[in-house]
């Protein structure tokens, strides 16, 4: 037999042992298993003053949905963002609330609802015996569709007569938020008994969690 004869016969011989495997043939459209797990959508934000940080924070930490709020500052240049300098008034900043929270869970309007319920968006740049634009009503809004939902809440406001005194809150555009000294950061949790935690930011606690008991976390902090 020549050499391209025994080439023949065991090429003929490989083929049929393919043929024979018991494993199925590949189906070229078949998906490969993803190798990561699906994530969790991501955080949604919203930036609202209404007098002192201290006070907003202690909120909004009441919500259920709402995994984190930063006391900062919004609505001057990063290079001001202290609170020696803020405490000035001519800095352009309000102190802020950044609010980390989950939209399956809590909606941006609701946040606007708690925020107006809890201080009062009709002083011009007062909240009670802080005095200064440092300490404005305002929502520090992130696009347009933010500015139109606050817009919208503000008119229905007006128009059910729920202030009697005109809304002066101001709507900015987010240009950068920037988080307080550490010691700012959960300061009611920190310090309960400070006679202006007492007076002025757990009255605004216990108001939160008496209008709005259904979005309230299962265990409040």
């Amino acid at each position: 037999m020549t050499f391209f004869c025994l080439m023949l016969l065991l090429s003929v011989t490989l083929l049929l042992g393919c043929a024979d495997s018991t494993s199925p043939p590949r189906d070229p459209a078949a998906k490969v298993a993803p190798t990561t797990q699906p994530t969790d959508p991501p955080l949604a934000r919203a930036v609202f003053a209404g007098g002192c940080f201290w006070c907003v924070e202690a909120v909004f930490e009441e919500l259920d949905g709402v995994t984190d709020a930063v006391s900062g500052y919004a609505g001057g240049p990063p290079e001001l963002a202290h609170y020696d300098l803020v405490c000035g008034g001519d800095t352009g900043h309000a102190e802020a609330v950044m609010i980390l929270y989950d939209p399956r869970k809590i909606s941006y309007e609701k946040l606007l609802e708690v925020h107006f319920a809890t201080h009062d968006p009709t002083t011009l740049n007062r909240q009670g015996h802080d005095i200064g634009p440092q300490y404005r009503s305002a929502v520090f809004y992130a696009d347009e569709h933010e500015k139109q939902i606050t817009q919208n809440y503000i008119q229905r406001l007006t128009d059910a007569g729920a202030f009697s005194r005109p809304i002066v809150t101001t709507l900015e555009p987010l240009k950068g938020f920037y988080p307080a000294e550490p010691h700012h950061q959960n300061y009611v949790c920190q310090n309960p008994r400070q006679a202006y935690v007492r007076g002025v930011a757990l009255p605004k606690v216990d108001k939160v969690r008496e209008k709005f008991p259904e979005l309230l976390r299962p265990t409040p902090r």
